[in-house]
């Protein structure tokens, strides 16, 4: 039957109104599950207290729930499709508002069920009956401007910067507007293919096993750059790099509806994995990130409309069902397995080696090559791709980037270290150089071999102290000591702005980098730091200043926490010392020499309190003054003296 002009002038309108109702719908399941899923839930789980080994099996019963959704609901067609898809909306919304309540792990774990259980229907039956709400006018470009406009609020600075409850909030808003939108009539015709060229399709194992990669790929390097402040601080942070990072979001996403169209679904991931791939090797560099920092956010975008496109709108001659059917296995293995495989490699590797890139370079090659192996210029574009990458990763290697080849010979414990370090961002506030005839000289060691620290690769001579200088911490402080600063900063060191790098003890990386800091020391560092220490007298000045100062409480804050009976560190690490620390009010002092006067006990002491004891677990106080150092010798020599 033919339709009027009239009919089609409805239709035209019709599409035009559920067009846009579709871009909504898109990018609002976009929001919930970047900013809100993916983020703004770990920061509840982190306010809770719920970190470390606790969050892991959270997370895995998020994924548990959303691949058993996601395949469920491919299955069971219940139920007019909107009123579906306002239910799951509204699903979402109620787990996010649980996460404003006060959790415990099984709470968590309970509402990490309930976010996977109803993302994962929300995905599924939007994409499968996405045309209902897109229309038939321009639908490709429609969920192109939808991922695209997702992508760019989640990178909205006031929302990312957000604190987590503020995010539940505005998830909850976006999926009651979610609800809203997906109610109400919508396109009732049948549903309409875009026809794409034989050669522009491709088979479903493959798109499949594509997305996969680029999935765990893109997974895998959010974790990283979120989790290592060298690498956030220049990608990610700062309103500037989140406009920037938003607009390529945007951009990525028109540009993916061109490909599209124009050269299918194979020719657009593999672009989108060419960004990606670039920018996970990038990353393996921080002096790289800047390029890394347009290449990720182009590849996710750039696989993310076709992550809705290609189950909703290019499954040539597919009806309802099986498109629900294609869309469960894409989001069940692609979307959640590869979302954890990847986020698993990066804690455990923290970094995507070479050589996976190389693997999953190899799952797009030779489909390609079996695809269009009679269209030369496509396998040689491919060629070229993984030629650029391997010599992408020689030439971080000639700037001093390690090898995370697995051909390539095993690290030590130092090497591992000082990657840590240079990842942690250690740089931007501890410098690796004593500069000469200068009070460095006295605090810190020998002068540096400027000539040396350039032969480094890269060099860590830093320009910012806002902690002590590390050029010989190796000598100044013992692997125990560096090791309970690491975890908890304050606990050794009073008032210290250091925040705890606990985390890096879920793996060896903690014990990697306590390896790099105690190597780092001058052969003459030890011998440097005795001759200085014997050398050293309080200035009259000092001594005087040092009667008007409260030394008592001076002891409490940096003496205590070791040598009282009931010091926080005493309690909690004595164990890992090899000898304990002598409680200073009862225990005799086992390095002092003996037949000490008074004058030259006061004397001892305040030269341990500045420089410590070399080869002990007892730090130097460098840092403090004089007048303070005076102070503390004072008071433990009368705690001594009343004993």
């Amino acid at each position: 039957m033919q339709q009027t002009g009239m009919q089609r002038r409805d239709l035209q309108r019709t599409g035009v109104f559920d067009g846009w109702r579709g871009i909504v719908l898109v990018a609002a399941t976009y929001v919930y599950f970047l900013i809100f899923a993916q983020f703004g839930f770990l920061k509840r789980l982190a306010d809770a207290g719920i970190s470390g080994d606790n969050l892991k099996p959270v997370m895995g019963v998020m994924a548990a729930g959303g691949i058993f959704a996601s395949l469920l609901v491919a299955r069971v067609q219940s139920g007019s499709p909107p009123r579906r898809l306002a239910l799951a909306f509204l699903g979402c919304a109620a787990a996010a508002a649980c996460t404003l309540l006060r959790l415990n792990i099984a709470g968590a774990a309970a509402v990490a069920l309930f976010i996977g259980v109803s993302l994962g229907a929300l995905t599924v039956t939007l994409v499968a009956h996405l045309p209902r709400w897109i229309g038939t006018r321009h639908p490709l470009l429609y969920v192109g401007i939808g991922t695209g406009c997702g992508y760019f609020l989640c990178n909205f600075p006031p929302l990312f910067t957000a604190c987590g409850r503020t995010i539940a909030m505005v998830a909850v808003g976006v999926c009651l507007g979610g609800a809203a939108a997906s109610s109400g009539r919508t396109t009732a015709t049948e549903h309409r293919t875009l026809v794409l060229a034989p050669h522009r399709t491709s088979p479903f194992l493959f798109v499949l096993l594509w997305f996969t990669a680029l999935v765990w790929l893109d997974s895998a390097a959010f974790f990283i750059i979120q989790n290592s402040p060298a690498l956030k601080s220049g990608t990610w942070e700062g309103a500037a790099h989140l406009w920037r990072t938003g607009t390529v979001h945007l951009l990525a996403a028109l540009l993916s509806v061109w490909l599209l169209a124009r050269r299918g679904v194979a020719v657009t991931l593999l672009v989108a994995f060419v960004c990606l791939g670039g920018a996970c090797l990038l990353l393996l560099d921080p002096t790289t990130s800047a390029p890394a920092a347009i290449l990720y956010p182009a590849g996710v975008s750039l696989y993310s409309v076709g992550l809705v496109a290609y189950p909703s709108l290019l499954l040539e001659g597919a009806s309802d069902e099986q498109r629900s059917h294609r869309a469960g296995w894409i989001y069940a293995i692609a979307g959640w397995i590869g979302s954890a495989m990847g986020i698993g490699m990066a804690q455990h590797l923290h970094r995507i080696p070479f050589w996976f890139v190389g693997i999953a370079a190899a799952f797009f090659v030779l489909p390609l090559v079996w695809m269009y192996r009679r269209y030369s210029r496509e396998v040689a574009a491919v060629a070229i791709v993984m030629g650029a990458a391997w010599g992408i990763e020689h030439l971080l290697a000639r700037h001093g980037a390690q090898r995370p080849d697995a051909l390539a010979a095993p690290l030590s414990a130092v090497e591992r270290g000082r990657r840590v370090y240079i990842s942690e961002g250690c740089i931007n506030c501890h410098s690796q150089y004593v500069r000469p005839h200068s009070p460095d000289v006295e605090r810190w060691g020998p002068a540096g071999n400027v000539e040396a620290i350039r032969r480094e690769k890269p060099p860590l001579i830093g320009n910012r102290r806002q902690g002590p200088d590390l050029s010989n911490v190796g000598s100044r402080r013992s692997p125990l000591w560096l090791r309970i600063h690491l975890i908890d900063p304050r606990a050794v060191s009073y008032g210290s702005i250091m925040p705890s790098y606990d985390d890096l003890f879920s793996s060896r990386r903690g014990d990697d980098l306590v390896a790099y800091l105690e190597s780092l020391k001058s052969p003459d560092s030890r011998e440097h730091l005795a001759s200085t220490a014997a050398a050293w007298h309080p200035s009259a000045a000092s001594i005087a200043d040092a009667r008007r100062l409260h030394g008592a409480r001076l002891y409490r804050e940096y003496c205590a926490t070791c040598h009282d009976a009931n010091g926080d560190v005493r309690r909690r690490w004595g164990a890992d010392f090899n000898v304990q620390p002598p409680d200073l009010k009862t225990e005799p002092l086992h390095h002092a020499p003996a037949g000490q006067t008074s004058a030259d006990l006061r004397l001892y002491l305040a030269r341990v309190a500045k420089f410590g004891i070399s080869g002990t677990n007892m730090p130097g106080h460098e840092y403090l003054p004089d007048a303070q150092i005076v102070a503390l010798a004072n008071t433990v020599a009368d705690m001594r003296r009343e004993r």
